[in-house]
C-alpha cells in the first residue's frame, strides 16, 4: 500500500470517527469547498447543506463501518468503491440502520492533503 492510499484510507476513518464523536468541524474539514453529494430521492447538495442537516441531526448518535473495496490513485485524483452500513440512533433509544454502495472521488487540495470532492452513496434501510 502506497502513502496516498494510505492517507486515503485513513481519511475514510477519521471520518468515521469523527462522526460517531459528533465531530462535525473535523468532518467538514475533509471535504472540499465545492464537495457534491449524490444520494437518492434528492437532489444534489453541497458543504452547506451537509453542515446544516448534521446540525440539526445533533442529537443522534451516529455508528458507521466502512469496508474500501477499492482505491485508485492518479496523480492528484483518487477515487474510492467501498460498502457503507450506518447505524443512527434517536435520543429515545429509535435506530435507523442504513447499508449499500458508495463510489467517492478525492483530490488533493493546495496544502497536499486529500479532500472529499464528489460522494454518490446508494444506501438503503436494512430490513
Amino acid at each position: 500500500m502506497n502513502n496516498d492510499e494510505r492517507e486515503i484510507r485513513e481519511l475514510v476513518k477519521t471520518w468515521l470517527d469523527a462522526s460517531e464523536k459528533g465531530d462535525l468541524d473535523t468532518v467538514l474539514s475533509l471535504m472540499d469547498d465545492n464537495v457534491i453529494f449524490l444520494v437518492p430521492g434528492r437532489e444534489p447538495f453541497g458543504k452547506q447543506e451537509f453542515a446544516a442537516t448534521s446540525k440539526k441531526m445533533g442529537s443522534i448518535k451516529m455508528q458507521g463501518t466502512s469496508d474500501v473495496q477499492e482505491v485508485q490513485v492518479v496523480n492528484d485524483w483518487a477515487w474510492i468503491r467501498s460498502s457503507l452500513r450506518v447505524r443512527a440512533t434517536t435520543p429515545d433509544g429509535k435506530e435507523v440502520v442504513r447499508s449499500g454502495s458508495t463510489l467517492s472521488i478525492l483530490r488533493k487540495n493546495e496544502a497536499g492533503r486529500w479532500v472529499l470532492l464528489r460522494d454518490a452513496n446508494l444506501l438503503a434501510p436494512e430490513e
